[in-house]
């Protein structure tokens, strides 16, 4: 089964600089441009014809996998020569971007067999509700409820359409005799009824970022990761404490969710406890320390291949974890006599 549209975070981040009307717009500029581009669409197509890992063990994955991430390695050294990344510095994303988009391709065959619904991709995902109302009398009216998002570079999960309304209050049964044995009358709740009929604002389910009001009901769309991958070049303790809190914010709203780090390079020490951060796992994609960009250019540089072992232990720790019935971890924690694995 295909997946909905998926916007390519590294051909988008090419083809914005292709079309920008101010930048990139000087000769150099536009043949590294178009030498970037013929090497992308092959990097690209080559993805895309190949088909696997899927969601079911196949003898083939881990050479699917060798296979991705020998495209991978070609089109990103390509990319890494010096002449390009002096031309595009680190923040233009153009480098960056190239990982999250690997991740798609590694990703795409296996998602797609849960079904057309799946998300993929960069996210703007949910991370926290809460209540704005103006005054009281517009809280009877409707809740304003503000859902809270965090930016996500890679993200597999589902789309959310979620109302909201106010309502007359639920009064509990214990309460209406307690009021009955004191002779009390009790009123139903009331909202107001000047509530407008027609649709205020109506961009779903296009826009995440829109609210869709009728009457005294609002919609609202959002993202919810079962996976959350944050990408980097390399990573740092600061950076790291980062992806930590990003993923005690995931966990505490959804407790099944997975969160991991990978990157090319790493720049931690010894010094660093990693058990005390909250994300899932990290992987160092390159098996390498981190050496400063001005370092990694030099020609006596040794940068180590991407290593298939790393990428296939990242696969199959994402896909041991969308198999698996989260709701029967509790049943079996009680048999084996330890809840947390």
């Amino acid at each position: 089964m295909a997946l909905n549209p998926v916007i390519l975070v590294h051909g988008s981040n090419l083809l914005q600089k292709e079309n920008h009307k101010t930048k990139y717009r000087d000769t150099q500029s536009k043949e590294f441009l178009k030498q970037i581009r013929l090497r992308y669409d092959e990097w690209h197509k080559a993805n895309i014809e190949l088909r696997g890992p899927t969601k079911i063990f196949a003898p083939d994955d881990e050479e699917i996998i060798v296979k991705r991430v020998k495209l991978f390695e070609d089109y990103k050294g390509f990319l890494d020569q010096k002449l390009y990344a002096e031309k595009f510095d680190s923040r233009s994303n153009l480098h960056s971007s190239v990982l999250e988009e690997f991740l798609y391709y590694l990703f795409k065959d296996m998602v797609a067999e849960f079904g057309g619904n799946a998300l993929i991709g960069k996210s703007h995902s949910f991370k926290d509700i809460f209540f704005a109302p103006p005054g009281y009398t517009a809280m009877l009216n409707r809740p304003y409820a503000r859902i809270e998002k965090k930016d996500h570079d890679f993200v597999i999960g589902a789309t959310v359409q979620a109302s909201f309304q106010s309502d007359a209050p639920i009064i509990d049964q214990a309460v209406k005799d307690e009021f009955k044995d004191k002779q009390i009358q009790l009123e139903p709740g009331h909202i107001s009824s000047n509530l407008p009929t027609e649709t205020i604002l109506t961009k779903l389910p296009d826009d995440h970022d829109a609210v869709e009001v009728v009457g005294n009901t609002e919609t609202h769309l959002f993202d919810i990761p079962a996976v959350a991958i944050e990408c980097k070049t390399y990573l740092d303790k600061t950076m790291l404490e980062g992806s930590s809190r990003a993923a005690e914010e995931l966990k505490a709203r959804n407790p099944n969710g997975l969160y991991i780090v990978v990157m090319e390079w790493i720049k931690l020490t010894e010094a660093v406890n990693l058990r005390k951060y909250k994300v899932d796992q990290i992987y160092v994609m390159r098996k390498q320390k981190n050496t400063d960009r001005e370092f990694r250019l030099l020609d006596g540089y040794v940068k180590n291949s991407v290593d298939p072992k790393v990428v296939q232990h990242l696969f199959l720790t994402v896909r041991k974890h969308l198999t698996t019935d989260w709701t029967a971890g509790l049943e079996y924690g009680i048999q084996r006599g330890w809840l947390i694995e």
